[in-house]
């Protein structure tokens, strides 16, 4: 009986840890997905040689055609991507927490119009 209660303790404890780990898991390969598809992004613009103001769409072959398997990755948490307004701005996610660090980098000089 000592032994049952103890096990059952131990899962008390240890169930919420990895509900905890399975959410920053979510996280980190959302977090992940926006990255390859900044670095997309970002290529794309330099091949297509597009201007800050220049605007895409991420169903748009050409630009799907730098990420793996030319097709949009998938959202761990279930969520949405959602384009910026132009290539300057970051893509983002419908789920708190799900972005990028910082702020987007400029484009190259060589882009610059």
């Amino acid at each position: 009986m000592v032994v049952v209660a103890t096990i059952a303790v131990l899962a008390v404890i240890a169930i919420p840890d990895f509900a905890k780990s399975r959410t920053a898991a979510q996280q980190e390969a959302c977090i992940s997905n926006l990255k390859q598809i900044d670095a997309a992004i970002t290529q794309w613009v330099i091949e297509q040689r597009k201007s800050e103001a220049s605007t895409y769409a991420l169903t748009d072959t050409t630009l799907l055609a730098f990420l793996k398997g030319s097709v949009l990755p998938a959202c761990a948490a279930g969520g949405t991507y959602t384009e910026g307004a132009d290539v300057s701005i970051l893509v983002t996610r419908n789920i708190e927490g799900h972005t990028l660090p910082g702020t987007p980098s400029p484009l190259p000089p060589a882009i610059q119009p």
